[in-house]
């Protein structure tokens, strides 16, 4: 099977870790040995990641220049693609003693200028904060800012995926059998332009959304969103919450889940299904296991005979 494999945040830094280099390779090298289980199972493998921690870090030390030489978040979304992915490039080579060729490609994504997500900024970046100091924070520098469990955090636009041009690039390497880590960030948020060219564009995309979008593209026989919950609930956090196994798109789509957290991943992981894929969402010490079915959430269309529990 193709599988692409998204990494969440806790792939490379969990909640309330200092963002040091160190903390992200200790990370890295454990989803490394994740994904290199993926690949021995058979499997052909692209991978993306998050970079919401990262690419506000980033941000932060650009505060330090003047206004005007403070770099985008397009190109700090580039930089961030850069870095994350020579970590997981590196880590997962080593993590195959060097059998297979890896490769980390920067990917450009199509966004609207029209979306309304830049009149509405919801995507958490850079680190968590107290109200105050959020407060703070968004006065001092014009930030836009939400709550994020119980602490603080800057929210930027984030836009729709559209297109992904560098596609064909993707499937080239992919028909060399290279293992491909691109799409890094949600993408490198881009517009083109009326004559064609493209151009970047202040946001940082949903890499969830962007990575439906890529399986989708590439004719992938799975999706996995990987994060650091082993599956969707039904009535989480309650004394009758119960993992629900198995449900179809619209089954999906129906469940009341935060916006915030595990809303985004469920209607991407739907949007895929729907395509006829399997998506499946849990942990990534576990991915194996959620394709094959033994653990996490998986999304089929029209899987026969289950209600939204997974049960029969």
């Amino acid at each position: 099977m193709l599988v692409v494999a998204a990494l969440g945040g806790n792939a490379l830094l969990e909640r309330g870790q200092p963002l040091t280099a160190q903390n992200q390779r200790a990370n890295v090298r454990k989803a490394a040995k994740a994904l290199a289980r993926i690949v021995r199972a058979g499997h052909r493998l692209v991978i993306t990641h998050g970079n919401g921690p990262q690419v506000g870090l980033l941000s932060l030390q650009g505060a330090a220049y003047r206004p005007d030489e403070a770099f985008p978040l397009d190109v700090l979304g580039a930089e961030t693609g850069g870095m994350i992915g020579y970590m997981i490039e590196q880590e997962l080579e080593n993590a195959l003693d060097h059998e297979h060729a890896v490769a980390t490609m920067l990917t450009q994504v199509v966004v609207a200028d029209t979306d309304l997500a830049f009149q509405n900024p919801t995507k958490f970046i850079g680190p968590v904060y107290t109200r105050d100091e959020a407060e703070s924070r968004a006065r001092a520098a014009g930030w836009s800012i939400a709550q994020d469990g119980d602490k603080w955090r800057r929210v930027v636009p984030s836009p729709a995926p559209l297109e992904i041009p560098d596609t064909r690039v993707l499937k080239l390497l992919l028909d060399q059998g290279v293992i491909v880590i691109c799409t890094g960030g949600g993408g490198i948020p881009v517009l083109r332009r009326p004559d064609g060219s493209l151009v970047g564009v202040e946001a940082v995309i949903d890499k969830d959304a962007a990575s439906a979008l890529l399986a989708k593209d590439l004719g992938a026989d799975a999706l996995l969103l990987l994060t650091d919950v082993d599956a969707v609930y039904r009535d989480f956090g309650t004394k009758d919450q119960a993992r629900i196994a198995s449900l179809t798109p619209d089954e999906a789509l129906a469940l009341d889940l935060p916006a915030g957290s595990m809303g985004p991943k469920m209607v991407a992981a739907a949007g895929f299904a729907a395509s006829g894929g399997v998506a499946g969402i849990g942990r990534l010490d576990q991915a194996t296991d959620i394709l094959e079915g033994r653990a996490g959430t998986r999304l089929i269309a029209n899987a026969p005979g289950k209600d939204a529990s997974g049960h029969d």
